[in-house]
């Protein structure tokens, strides 16, 4: 290691590998320091069951992944990242038997609406789709770090997904339509009502349009994996099981970076109440299970998806969502969002079995167990489905929080999607990746565009770093 290097990089999840990424092939000399025996932050995959079944403790199917432009602009394929795709992207099963699907199609996504709604679905994304790759680009680097490459695509983007995604949701006359699009916004954990929740929601139905919300083959690991390796290529260097409680534990460098809530950031640099603004959202209940044959979904569409989406409608999905918000227990019935990778990975567990990843909201540091109320979710729209399960792993907010020091209360999001902290987070300032301390950066979720494993955050830190570097060159 040289006696000084260049940028020094503190948590190994995607946002501090892909910022350790883009300043190596800058041609600076970086290192990263990882508090864990291995990299991946929200993108691991571990044994948590039975021998042989390999499940994802955090992120597991990925919409930003695949159209991140900064995983895009990467040569991740050539260290072993390989996207599979389920024949759906997403179903969402009602009772009947019936279900709505996300598809690749916006065509077959609309039928599944119903006649009275296709039509409106197709005119509310069909006008950004063309330009999908230079919207996704601009959305994702606000606020700016770069002059928006189509400002009139942006702005109309905006006239549509800024409001409430409750007062989108009145463009659709069926129930179908309007409970898939509040499940795909509860995915950040947001109120319906909440700022910006609209751009939410459109975000992940076009990103499965442009290209699907896959999962990596082998587990999310895949994607920490492949960012370390070519880190390393590019001269890097990664340091496992160094926890870090002050800068004075980190070797001298020009610039630092964090991959960490803006909590454990202000309490390692010194920095006092700088981010006592800064809010936590909803926590999770995540359960892992180890299953003897697939989900016994009554919809059929929802077998052959990747994501299934659990909510009866969207009353429900609401009512589940503000519960976790404000109250002090969690909902009876929560909405979940589940993942089943082997559908397409069967790598991913013995033959003839399949690993299932669910997660409900639940109220930040809840102690509570919610098996019993998702299992009873799961059971309406796939009856039998305990008679399945050899095994499951349960995490609650605190479980979760301490497997990952990010998940402030169980907060997977590492902040919440909500007012003005959907977008100027963490804190009002013209330079959200900077701080007090002018060498020192902030790179995680906590930061524009926030939650999901597509490195973006990195990305416009780094952006921001080497403006830094190159001042004092």
């Amino acid at each position: 290691m040289p006696s000084m290097l260049d940028v020094v990089v503190v948590g190994a999840g995607p946002n501090g590998l892909t910022a350790a990424v883009e300043l190596a092939r800058r041609g600076f000399s970086v290192a990263v320091f990882e508090a864990r025996g291995t990299v991946g932050g929200g993108a691991r995959t571990e044994e948590l069951t039975l021998p042989g079944f390999r499940h994802d403790p955090c992120s597991a199917a990925h919409p930003l992944g695949i159209n991140s432009p900064a995983f895009r602009a990467l040569p991740l394929e050539r260290y072993g990242l390989e996207w599979l795709h389920a024949e759906l992207p997403m179903a969402h099963p009602f009772a009947d038997g019936t279900a709505a699907v996300l598809s690749r199609s916006v065509a077959e996504t609309a039928a599944s609406f119903g006649p009275r709604d296709a039509g409106t679905y197709r005119r509310l994304v069909e006008p950004f789709l063309p330009q999908w790759d230079t919207l996704a680009r601009d959305f994702m680097s606000l606020p700016a770090t770069a002059l928006p490459r189509d400002p009139v695509t942006l702005a109309r983007f905006g006239l549509a997904g800024l409001p409430p995604s409750t007062w989108l949701m009145r463009r659709f006359r069926d129930e179908r339509a309007k409970t898939l699009f509040a499940g795909l916004v509860a995915h950040v954990m947001a109120p319906l009502s909440g700022f910006a929740t609209g751009a939410i929601g459109l975000v992940f139905a076009l990103a499965a349009h442009a290209r699907g919300w896959p999962v990596a083959r082998g587990g999310s690991q895949s994607i920490s994996d492949a960012l370390a390796a070519y880190l390393k290529d590019l001269g890097g260097t990664v340091h496992t099981d160094y926890e870090v409680k002050r800068l004075d534990d980190l070797p001298p460098a020009r610039a630092y970076v964090f991959d960490t809530s803006p909590t454990a950031l202000a309490r390692i640099a010194g920095f006092g109440n700088y981010y006592e603004g800064y809010r936590y959202g909803p926590g999770v209940f995540k359960v892992d299970y180890a299953l003897d044959g697939p989900v016994p979904w009554t919809a059929k569409e929802a077998r052959s998806a990747g994501t299934v989406q659990i909510g009866a409608d969207s009353a429900e999905i609401g009512t589940a969502l503000r519960a976790a918000s404000r109250e002090d227990r969690a909902p009876d019935r929560p909405f979940m969002i589940t993942v089943q990778p082997s559908v397409v990975d069967p790598g991913r567990a013995p033959a003839g079995k399949h690993v299932f990843w669910a997660y409900g909201h639940v109220p930040s540091g809840w102690t509570g167990d919610l098996t019993d109320a998702m299992e009873r979710q799961l059971e309406r729209f796939a009856p039998g489905f305990r008679d399945r399960v050899l095994a499951r792993a349960t995490a609650g907010p605190p479980e979760l929080a301490a497997r990952n020091a990010n998940y402030v209360g169980g907060d997977i999001g590492s902040g919440a999607v909500t007012g003005l902290q959907i977008m100027l987070r963490p804190r009002l300032s013209l330079s959200p990746y900077g701080t007090p301390h002018p060498a020192v950066f902030i790179c995680s979720s906590a930061t524009p565009p926030g939650p999901g494993v597509h490195g973006m955050s990195g990305h416009n830190a780094a952006k921001a770093v080497w403006r830094r570097l190159r001042q004092q060159t």
